[in-house]
């Protein structure tokens, strides 16, 4: 029986022992197991490609990849410790392609908890990709690394010119590099977290799709960012994660939002007449009084698993598109939804006492203990619905 010495390419400390037997897709298993790693080729000592089993023989020293070319572990970063035991060693990073040369003391020391000392205080503890020539591997944007980098090394904040500083901010976020993203946080000075416009005071043309995306990406995940009043007229802020912001009394009429999350934002007296909401997610939103007339809202899901509601309370649906949507539980009363398509909709406990359901089509909708009370019905198509309705549901 054959037994062979298996190291991780580019590596050559933690070899694992194992026995010879089988296929070569049997010892590459093996190879997966013992070193946790996706293995799908072996090399040996000079590089070579093991593409035959018979070809290995006892005792042989052998290098597992996951499909990167060879890495001669000659040319592993050694670590080398000072007096204190503090790693001091000359390594290379390989920035979205471009390479920086810096100490492992510089990533580490300033800095201690942030994500680049992490991954650089103990060899190997991430597992950090590397390149042919021992760069480690890092995807993010050199243009914005570089200012980072320099602040780790002398403590100071140096942007050159032309380098957008909020790109350099949400590095310094991807990093963990705290102290460096408050400094650029100070630096850009937002006044508020409302979408502050450069536009002179009698300029009123609307908000582009690049101009939100870009205060989406500054604005902290768990800050409301406020969009009261704004004008996005004729936008297209489809497939955008616009959960929780405050859009109230905004103009989105015309406004492509088909497939965007719009999941407990308030768009409380905007106006979405109009716009196309095709498949959004309006979980729990809140739409009181809006305008959303000549809108289509087809295949929406209105239903919160939690049991949160959506609230259209006097809502200006006329005409409206609504077919297949997800209303469970939806508050519509007092709202206007004449001559509105609502077929296959689940309205079941839904709200609509006082609403003017005046030529909608209801063909084919759930309103088992749907409130109808005091609404208008007056030609409403009724065929094929899923639960008869009671008496009891639409006496005023």
């Amino acid at each position: 029986m054959r037994r062979v010495t298996l190291f991780v390419n580019g590596t050559s400390k933690n070899g694992k022992v194992v026995a010879v037997y089988g296929t070569l897709s049997d010892l590459l298993s093996v190879a997966s197991n013992k070193l946790g790693i996706k293995a799908s080729c072996l090399y040996n000592g000079k590089g070579g490609l093991i593409d035959d089993i018979t070809l290995i023989r006892d005792d042989d020293v052998l290098y597992v990849s996951e499909g990167d070319p060879f890495i001669d572990p000659q040319y592993e970063v050694k670590v080398a410790s000072n007096q204190h035991g503090a790693p001091t060693d000359w390594l290379t990073l390989n920035i979205g392609g471009r390479l920086f040369t810096t100490t492992r003391s510089t990533l580490v020391s300033k800095e201690p908890e942030s994500m680049l000392a992490h991954m650089f205080r103990e060899k190997d503890v991430w597992g950090n990709k590397q390149d042919q020539h021992g760069a480690f591997l890092i995807d993010r944007s050199p243009e914005y690394f570089e200012p980072i980098l320099n602040y780790l090394r002398h403590g100071q904040l140096i942007i050159n010119e032309g380098v957008n500083i909020r790109g350099v901010l949400e590095e310094a976020r991807f990093f963990g590099i705290e102290q460096l993203a408050e400094q650029l946080e100070a630096a850009i000075k937002p006044c508020s977290l409302e979408i502050q416009s450069s536009q002179p005071p009698e300029d009123h043309s609307p908000i582009s799709r690049k101009e939100l995306v870009r205060f989406l990406l500054a604005t902290p995940t768990k800050s409301e960012l406020r969009c009261q009043g704004l004008n996005f007229s004729g936008a297209d802020l489809s497939r955008l994660d616009l959960r929780y912001i405050n859009f109230k009394m905004a103009n989105l009429s015309r406004c492509n939002l088909t497939h965007a999350n719009l999941c407990c934002s308030n768009l409380e007296r905007a106006d979405l007449s109009g716009a196309n909401l095709d498949g959004a997610n309006l979980q729990g939103v809140k739409m009181l009084c809006s305008n959303a007339e000549g809108a289509s809202l087809k295949g929406c899901n209105f239903e919160d698993p939690s049991g949160l509601k959506a609230n259209l309370e006097g809502a200006n649906l006329k005409g409206v598109d609504m077919e297949g949507s997800q209303m469970t539980g939806i508050n519509l009363r007092v709202a206007t939804l004449k001559n509105a398509k609502l077929k296959n909709c689940n309205l079941r406990g839904a709200t609509l006492a006082g609403t003017d359901l005046e030529n909608c089509d209801l063909s084919g909708c759930d309103l088992q203990e749907a409130n109808l009370r005091g609404s208008n019905v007056k030609g409403a198509i009724f065929e094929e619905m899923l639960t008869p309705l009671h008496m009891s549901q639409s006496v005023r």
